[in-house]
C-alpha cells in the first residue's frame, strides 16, 4: 500500500498535553500512553490531524485534499499520507549535574532502530546492555565521581563508547542545524542508558502535571470543585515516528485530461515536509502544534525529518 517511508522526530519545544480524556485518580486530564509500556505517545491520528490543520492556511486546499484525503465524503477516496504513532526516544530528567539528562533504555533504542531501517536509513550501531539500577552514559559530563544522580534516584554508572556512536547518530539526524546546535551537542555527550525497568518509573512519574483552576462567572473566584491537574510531556522530550505515502488517489471516474498530474509518493513526503518555495511551505524543520491547551503556549513540537 505505501511505496515510501520517511522517519520523523518530534522534539517537544513546550510541554505537551495530547490528551487521553479523563481518569480516576490524582491526574484529571493525562497525556496518551502506550497500553503495554506506559511509555508517552503522540496518536497518528492527532499528528495528522494537526500537520492538515496547519497546512489549510498554507496551502491551496485543493491540494490539502488530494494528498490527505477530502474533508467531507471522506468514502470518495483515500488520503495518500499516512502518519504512525510517535513513540518514545529520550526524556528530559532532572540531573545533579549538567541540569538534565536525555535518558533513554534499551527499548526505546530498539524500537528507534527498527523504524529507521523501516525508513531506509543505515542504523547498524548496537544497542548496549545495561542491568537494572545502573546506568550507561555517553560522557561523564553528567557523573559525580562514579555516580549519576537522576531526581532522587543514584545510579553506579560508566562511560560506553557505544552509546557515544547511538548518541552522535540521534543528535545528526533528529537535531540538525544551527538553531538545535546547542541542543544535538548536549544530547551528544548528556544521553543516559537506562534499564528498561528503571526508565518505565520516569516515564510515568517524570511528567509535568499542571494545576488549573475553573473560575466562576459571577463570582470572579474559583468553582466549587474547580480545581483540576493536566499532565503534560516535558519539553527538551524526543519522539519519532514513520511518515508513510503512496500514489495519490482521486475518487472513481473523476479523472480527466484537464486534471493535476497523478504525485507519487516520494513526490508528496517531499511537498509535506519539504515544501516546494515560498507558495508551498513544508513542515519539516518548523514548530507544529499539536494537542491541547494551545492558547497557553502549550504542544509546540519541532518537526525534523532524517533524509536518507
Amino acid at each position: 500500500m505505501f511505496e515510501a517511508s520517511q522517519l520523523v522526530f518530534y522534539y517537544a519545544v513546550s510541554p505537551v498535553h495530547m490528551g487521553a480524556g479523563s481518569a480516576i485518580g490524582a491526574i484529571d486530564s493525562p497525556i496518551q500512553r502506550e497500553v503495554h509500556t506506559k511509555h508517552p505517545m503522540f496518536a497518528g491520528s492527532g499528528l495528522k490531524g494537526a500537520l492538515r490543520h496547519d497546512l489549510n492556511r498554507a496551502w491551496p486546499q485543493t491540494l490539502v485534499n488530494r494528498i490527505f484525503g477530502p474533508d467531507t465524503g471522506a468514502s470518495d477516496f483515500a488520503g495518500a499520507l499516512s502518519l504512525s504513532d510517535a513513540q518514545l526516544v529520550a526524556l528530559p530528567v532532572r540531573s545533579l549535574k549538567g541540569g538534565f539528562a536525555y535518558v533513554t533504555s534499551p527499548l526505546a533504542l530498539a524500537r528507534l532502530q527498527r523504524l529507521a531501517v523501516q525508513a531506509g536509513l543505515q542504523a547498524d550501531w548496537t544497542v548496549p546492555p545495561v542491568v537494572e539500577d545502573k546506568a550507561q552514559t555517553a560522557s561523564s559530563n553528567l557523573l559525580t565521581g562514579k555516580q549519576l544522580i537522576l531526581e532522587a534516584f543514584e545510579f553506579p554508572s560508566e562511560v560506553n563508547e557505544s552509546l557515544q556512536v547511538i548518541a552522535q547518530w540521534i543528535a545528526t539526524h533528529a537535531l540538525p542545524g544551527p538553531a538545535n546546535s546547542f541542543f544535538a551537542n548536549k544530547f551528544k555527550t548528556d544521553l543516559v542508558l537506562l534499564h528498561d525497568t528503571d526508565f518505565a518509573h520516569f516515564a510515568r512519574h517524570a511528567m509535568v502535571v499542571e494545576p488549573h483552576v475553573r473560575i466562576n462567572d459571577e463570582s470572579g473566584t474559583a468553582d466549587d470543585g474547580g480545581l483540576f491537574y493536566v499532565e503534560n510531556l516535558p519539553p527538551e522530550t524526543l519522539m519519532v515516528g514513520l511518515a508513510q505515502a503512496s500514489i495519490e488517489r482521486f475518487k472513481k471516474g473523476s479523472r480527466n485530461p484537464d486534471s493535476a498530474a497523478l504525485l507519487n509518493a516520494p513526490e508528496i513526503l517531499t511537498k509535506v515536509f519539504a515544501g516546494q518555495g515560498e507558495a508551498l511551505p513544508g513542515i519539516g524543520g518548523k514548530l507544529l502544534q499539536i494537542g491541547g491547551d494551545a492558547t497557553t503556549g502549550r504542544g509546540l513540537v519541532l518537526v525534523q525529518t532524517a533524509p536518507r
